[in-house]
């Protein structure tokens, strides 16, 4: 890790873990970071661990966590509760596979559409348009 991740000011801080002063901010109201004390007539310092916890939740976010199930993780976060952190995981990962799904159907319907507007001849009015406004569907567009 980086030398010196001790004592840091809020902009320091927020630069070493790779993000902006108001997500500092941000994740300290909703939780995820503490605030650290701030001794009379100074400002808060922050340190190696301020940084780590940052780029954990940043790296959630990554793969997709919403922050309330980031705080579930860092709730988790003593190393006794794997099998518990693995739920979450399992769930989230169920998640993305049925938004995969979702996303396959849709880019099918798209492509459909796409075509048959490249397809379409003369003074017919746009296959994308008309299926939008419900004329036809295409095929698989109920599942979007």
């Amino acid at each position: 890790m980086e030398k010196n991740l001790e004592n840091l000011t809020i902009g320091v801080f927020a630069k070493a873990a790779g993000v902006n002063v108001e997500t500092i901010r941000f994740y300290q109201r909703k939780g995820l970071l503490p605030e650290p004390d701030k001794p009379y007539g100074s400002i808060r310092r922050y340190g190696e661990a301020d940084v780590t916890r940052v780029r954990f939740v940043k790296s959630a976010q990554r793969l997709g966590f919403s922050l309330d199930e980031i705080a579930e993780l860092l709730r988790l976060d003593d190393g006794t509760h794997c099998e518990e952190a693995s739920s979450l995981a399992e769930h989230k990962l169920q998640d993305v596979r049925e938004k995969m799904t979702d996303l396959a159907r849709m880019e099918t319907v798209l492509s459909e559409l796409v075509f048959a507007c490249h397809a379409r001849q003369g003074n017919v009015s746009c296959p994308l348009i008309a299926s939008l406004q419900g004329e036809k569907e295409p095929r698989g567009a109920d599942a979007v």
